[in-house]
């Protein structure tokens, strides 16, 4: 049997699969990703994105086409049982700091088709689909994996892998991870409906805060709408297998429409869980995406995590492949991002929690405190707003502990000119964005290293950031998040990580 020989293999070529390989694929890493299924997985699955995950699909060079396949959400609507409005939250749809939509529906077989389609722009990338890994074998050197397709079995040998290769994940199962259970665990009915008629319903997230049968719809598309349903102990999906009988669920969403004017796309049995794997990584082997983590769905995060994790872990990889960053940055990725989907995990038990538990008492309280509670100074805002926790402190994250501080976060994308946002600006690679002069000596320590240099006005959106955060300077990782930020753009450029550019012309090869 022959040898194959790449640099990474992404096993999965779903949304965080396909977006991991894109990335890498932008630094100039060759990349082969394997899947099990011939084609894109038919069935919707997730349905939102929020602003800071659509910048990391405009990363991949497709927001105008992804603009195209979804739509903005107005926010979330808490209702009782009987559809009286407990609260709302709305959502702009607008474009927020990050320059997106804070709340965006889309479907998502539509979404990896074009994810997929935007592979064809990158040669280094190779896609097998419809075939089956088998077996990985990894020391200190590679990582060795054998799949089979109808012309037989293969060898392949990496110097990294991404177990992109979702819930069930085989890659998780071999380097020893396990699932911890972070305590939550319900079966839902998901339903996804196609009609052309209008349903006449409020434009955003609605929850039925009921303990009896918790339940949310959004509207997903022009024609396409989602409904998920609390299934009680004794209830199957094949309980609610046709329109006729689910139509007594549906009913206070459909008004006087009849079920003829629905068409059925699919009814299942979903189980949400919280669940985190104990080990992300093996040596030269990382789990991304549901096999590192499960996010129940009640504030919309699940697939985004994937997207976050590959938005983290590419950059270093190339860095490291490429020798302008040490092999310890690697060691980052699950130093950042294990708590920061911990963090997520816990806001979607408590927002699921906060909804539909309590029984009858439960529902009282909700009945009288959300109200209060949605008027209360600040809460609102909080909600909505939709900024994820800041990065813990790594070698990564310069973390003082003073308030207001930027390091840890994403730094925001506001225009900055012809129409150009900052991330277009800033390229892939680390970027100082500053409102000092810089001298020629820190002009030159800057692009020795690649990293692109921002001076902005105090005035400016960027300014004002910056003084908010009180700084006049700020390293911005290739990923966004601040590294560190200060007073002294000398020190900041003393901090720069990287050796020497991130993105070179040359590929590296198979």
């Amino acid at each position: 049997m022959s040898v194959e020989h790449v640099p990474v293999v992404v096993i999965g070529a779903g949304p965080t699969g396909v977006t991991a390989a894109t990335l890498l694929a932008q630094y100039g890493v060759d990349c082969l990703i394997l899947d099990r299924w011939p084609q894109v997985f038919s069935q919707p699955r997730a349905v939102h994105l929020d602003d800071e995950v659509f910048r990391i699909v405009a990363r991949l060079g497709v927001a105008d086409r992804v603009a195209e396949i979804s739509r903005p959400a107005l926010g979330l609507r808490l209702v009782e049982r009987n559809m009286n409005v407990l609260a709302e939250f709305r959502r702009a749809t607008t474009l927020s700091r990050n320059g997106f939509p804070q709340a965006n529906m889309f479907d998502q077989p539509e979404l990896e088709t074009v994810l997929r389609d935007n592979l064809s722009r990158f040669p280094s990338i190779t896609l097998r689909s419809g075939v089956e890994v088998t077996d990985i074998d990894t020391d200190t050197e590679s990582v060795a994996l054998t799949y089979s397709d109808d012309t037989g079995e293969h060898l392949v040998r990496a110097a990294y892998l991404l177990g992109c290769d979702g819930a069930n994940s085989l890659t998780r199962r071999r380097i020893g991870s396990t699932m911890e259970d972070l305590g939550f665990q319900q079966r839902w009915l998901v339903v996804d409906i196609a009609t052309a008629a209008d349903l006449g319903q409020w434009d955003g997230v609605h929850q039925v805060c009921d303990p009896d049968r918790a339940a949310t719809y959004m509207r997903i598309g022009d024609t396409r709408h989602r409904w998920e349903f609390q299934l009680g102990d004794t209830e199957t999906a094949e309980h609610y297998s046709t329109l006729e009988t689910l139509a007594p669920l549906l009913r206070p969403w459909l008004g006087g429409i009849s079920t003829d004017a629905l068409t059925l796309v699919r009814v299942a049995e979903y189980t949400f869980k919280a669940q985190m794997a104990d080990r992300w990584r093996v040596g030269r082997v990382f789990l991304l995406g549901d096999a590192a983590h499960l996010t129940p769905p009640f504030i919309g995060q699940g697939m985004g995590a994937g997207l976050r994790d590959a938005m983290n872990l590419t950059w270093k990889l190339a860095g490291v492949l490429r020798g302008a960053l040490p092999d310890e940055v690697l060691d980052t990725y699950v130093q950042e991002r294990k708590p920061h989907t911990r963090s997520m995990i816990r806001l979607a038990l408590v927002v699921g929690r906060a909804m539909t538990a309590g029984g009858e008492l439960g529902s009282l309280a909700r009945r009288v405190g959300l109200p209060a509670l949605r008027r209360a100074p600040g809460f609102s805002a909080k909600v909505v707003g939709g900024e994820t926790p800041p990065l813990r402190r790594s070698s990564l994250v310069k973390r003082s502990g003073k308030p207001r501080q930027l390091a840890g976060r994403l730094c925001p994308n506001p225009l900055v000119s012809a129409g150009r946002r900052l991330d277009t600006e800033l390229g892939s690679g680390f970027a100082i964005v500053t409102t000092d002069t810089p001298s020629a000596d820190q002009r030159s320590r800057i692009a020795r290293r690649g990293v692109t240099l921002h001076v902005t006005a105090a005035d400016s959106a960027l300014g004002q950031w910056l003084r908010r955060g009180r700084a006049t300077a700020a390293l911005i990782r290739p990923d966004r998040t601040v590294m560190h930020a200060c007073r002294d753009l000398d020190a900041l450029c003393d901090s720069i990580p990287c050796h020497r550019p991130l993105t070179e012309t040359s590929r590296l090869r198979r």
